[in-house]
């Protein structure tokens, strides 16, 4: 009866990812990128050097220093937001998912991974943008922000806010059950291979219990504890896979070359490599690497803003640099460095798109450096899957919140609690679900969740180009009236904090 119902669900689902990965909506994330690209003058190459200095750069220099709270709101540190945004991010997708766009669309899709990219460092930096600028706060100063907020207060079409918050919440489980589904995979085969089990569904449905009773003390916590799990975690684990794949590329440093020329050479050409990887076509290869780089970075998704827009910044334009990095850390740093650490590795002319993902993804590490690598890919690709997990469950819960905005506060709080209870049960239920189909699953989620925020993005493109210029003609001594917020109230509220010197909030 399993079988049969998720036969069911992978024929639905099949049906709809045709349509939601279209190619409309191909054009739509591109279009959109490219838009915004010629709005802000080319801002993700212009201001790049700007985005390291405003943000990772200070953010690195203030670690260990104790920063000032602001008591009237309930809001995390720039980088606390930016980690739980990159732990959303930084997951699965960075490692298994790019060795699984590699297995289906071939390295070619690499190439419109870094695509999708470029232009979605701008996609991201307006999100954060139009983000904080229609964030709003509460009563007791809890800061709420997102898609849907600057779709229902900014363009105004609050029946599409509820469509990206609902779209939101299946996103959300989806993507912790990709993450879970990694998890329990991993340590499952690390076991199998150890001899210690035979491995098989009982012992991934152990792990994912695990997962979920650890994910739910975090996440009880709320944003604040997502935030400062989050920034222990993801330099660690990110600093650990960086080492790893840049000493598995040298170590097989001559086949770099090569690997960069198959890379772009597949982008275009759709011929089968040998006996292995079957021949995509045009609209498969493109789908592979733009499905597997916006679950990866998430840019035009209008999931990581909603992190953001709980940072105590007050400067929509100094969030929207960390949106820039984020993305460029994101796929061209990380997934970048498991694309090459793969191809490099093995000869593609003996692989096969049947392949299972995860198994050949901690067959590079260990064909690498042996039991080290399976050792470390054990330990940082959970790490990696599991602050993705904590980070969706808060994109989930402000979803929640808002669909539920009408109630009275003492019951939409019983329905968050609903919708978390769910999301942990779920967590450990996926364990049970085909890789494949579950990527597949997720897949769909992202695209819908894109759509109406691509929209919005799109109609207020000329709002995100005049914030970004009055926030650098001020920099540049004008004398301006500051865009910080969409409601009078809360912009005079922020214009007082800016003039004030505070340094997180500038």
């Amino acid at each position: 009866m399993w079988e049969s119902f998720l036969k069911t669900v992978e024929d639905v689902n099949s049906f709809l990812n045709g349509i939601v990965w279209g190619w409309p909506v191909i054009i739509l994330i591109l279009g959109t990128g490219i838009l915004l690209t010629i709005r802000t003058k080319f801002l993700q190459v212009r201001k790049f050097g700007d985005s390291l200095n405003s943000t990772i750069v200070p953010a690195v220099k203030s670690i260990g220093k104790k920063r000032q709270k602001d008591e009237r709101v309930k809001s995390v540190s720039q980088f606390e937001a930016f980690s739980t945004a990159i732990s959303g991010t930084v997951g699965t997708g960075n490692i298994v998912g790019v060795v699984s766009a590699i297995l289906t669309g071939g390295p070619g899709a690499v190439f419109w991974m870094w695509i999708s990219a470029f232009f979605g460092m701008v996609t991201n930096y307006s999100e954060n943008v139009l983000g904080l600028y229609y964030r709003k706060k509460d009563k007791k100063g809890n800061i709420s922000g997102g898609a849907f907020y600057y779709i229902a207060y900014g363009l105004k079409w609050k029946w599409l806010g509820y469509m990206a918050a609902i779209f939101c919440m299946f996103a959300a489980i989806g993507m912790s059950g990709v993450q879970t589904n990694k998890i329990s995979g991993t340590i499952n085969e690390a076991l199998t291979r150890t001899g210690l089990t035979d491995g098989g569904d009982l012992v991934k449905l152990f792990i994912g219990i695990g997962v979920a009773i650890i994910a739910g003390i975090v996440i009880i916590g709320g944003i604040q504890r997502i935030g400062k799990v989050a920034s222990m975690l993801v330099p660690f684990m990110s600093l650990i896979f960086i080492i790893m794949s840049v000493t598995a590329i040298c170590i097989h440093f001559n086949n770099i070359p090569k690997t960069f020329a198959l890379i772009f050479e597949k982008a275009f050409n759709f011929q089968a490599v040998g006996g292995g990887i079957l021949g995509y076509t045009f609209a498969e290869v493109i789908k592979k690497g733009m499905a597997r780089g916006v679950f990866s970075n998430e840019a035009g998704l209008g999931s990581s803003v909603i992190a953001h827009s709980a940072s105590e910044t007050r400067e929509p334009v100094k969030q929207g640099l960390w949106g820039v990095f984020e993305v460029f850390f994101d796929t061209f740093v990380i997934c970048t460095l498991t694309a090459l650490m793969f191809l490099t590795t093995f000869d593609v002319n003996k692989l096969d798109a049947k392949m299972e993902d995860s198994v050949m993804s901690m067959t590079m590490f260990s064909d690498n450096f042996g039991g080290l690598g399976t050792a470390v890919f054990s330990v940082i690709l959970p790490l990696f899957a599991f602050t993705t997990v904590i980070a969706w469950s808060y994109y989930g819960e402000k979803a929640v919140e808002f669909c539920f905005g009408w109630v009275k506060e003492e019951k939409r709080k019983h329905i968050v609690t609903a919708f978390k209870v769910i999301y942990v049960v779920l967590i450990a239920a996926s364990t049970l679900i085909h890789s494949e189909l579950i990527w597949a699953i997720d897949d769909t989620f992202n695209g819908l969740m894109a759509i109406p925020n691509l929209i919005c993005v799109v109609a207020l493109s000329g709002l995100v180009a005049k914030i970004t210029k009055n926030y650098y003609d001020r920099k540049k001594g004008k004398k301006l009236e500051p865009m910080l917020s969409a409601y009078p109230e809360m912009n005079e509220e922020f214009k007082l904090d800016i003039m004030s010197g505070d340094e997180e909030m500038q």
